[in-house]
């Protein structure tokens, strides 16, 4: 199995080549967390770090696939992949009995892609969905959140259709995809959902506050839905219940105070 990732893509699919018995070959950008290496290299798989950004070692990984027929699996431009994370969509519903707002990070949009299906804020039809709490439509609202100089979907849904962007700065590891994929474009302009940008001091402030606060270990990228909410970025209704997504810990502990 060949996958290119930031570093938890790549984490998932080590777990689950080491489970079927199968090698894997993750290829990593240069500025993945360290922690997320020891963790691959802990898994078993066989690490290629490759390029400044997660689209050079995505284009290193399709390459090596291409050579080696293994069985590639892409971030979040698969509909597998963005069925399979879809999944914490659904356990959201069944754990909160629903609620009118869910806010989730987005880097390369398969995640959020996942969840506004799986809680069902995309109708069947793909006329788009609308917020339960808001306009009594199929589903909640989706917030979805990116830093400012990650902004893929936001860019994506100006342009109408995935553009390419530059991506730096705290979240760039995991929400450092330079083009929305596909999928995510497909699913997340027919739901209409909300694109909210955060910087990235909001980002470190949130990742400080999980810590601090509520004793959640995030990483910077998952601490960005957050962000949103502690920023003032989104600013729910009265009343209005929200679900937050914290996607993602692999961090360095040392790193949170």
């Amino acid at each position: 199995m060949i996958a290119a990732s930031g570093g938890n893509h790549g984490l998932a699919v080590a777990y689950a080549a080491r489970a079927l018995g199968v090698r894997a070959e993750i290829f990593v950008p240069e500025v993945t967390s360290p922690v997320k290496v020891a963790g691959l290299r802990r898994l078993g798989a066989e690490i290629n770090q490759v390029g400044a950004i997660y689209s050079e070692a995505a284009e290193a990984a399709a390459k090596r696939a291409a050579e080696t027929g293994a069985l590639a699996v892409h971030a979040y431009d698969q509909p597998e992949v963005v069925a399979g994370q879809g999944t914490t969509g659904l356990e959201l519903m069944a754990q909160t009995g629903g609620v009118d707002t869910v806010v989730v990070a987005v880097g390369g949009g398969g995640f959020a892609a996942g969840i506004t299906v799986g809680v069902g804020a995309l109708d069947a039809e793909g006329s788009g969905g609308r917020s339960a709490g808001a306009s009594g439509g199929s589903g909640p609202r989706i917030v979805a959140v990116e830093p400012v100089l990650c902004p893929t979907l936001h860019e994506a849904l100006r342009a109408g259709r995935p553009v390419p962007v530059q991506v730096s700065g705290v979240g760039a590891d995991a929400l450092g995809a330079s083009r929305l994929g596909g999928v995510a474009y497909d699913v997340l302009s027919r739901a209409d959902v909300q694109s909210v940008l955060v910087s990235d001091d909001a980002i470190v402030a949130a990742r400080r506050t999980l810590w601090e606060e509520h004793r959640v270990a995030t990483e910077h990228a998952g601490a960005a839905a957050y962000a949103a909410l502690l920023s003032g970025a989104y600013v729910p209704a009265d009343g209005e219940r929200v679900a937050v997504v914290v996607c993602g810990s692999n961090t360095d502990p040392a790193t949170l105070v």
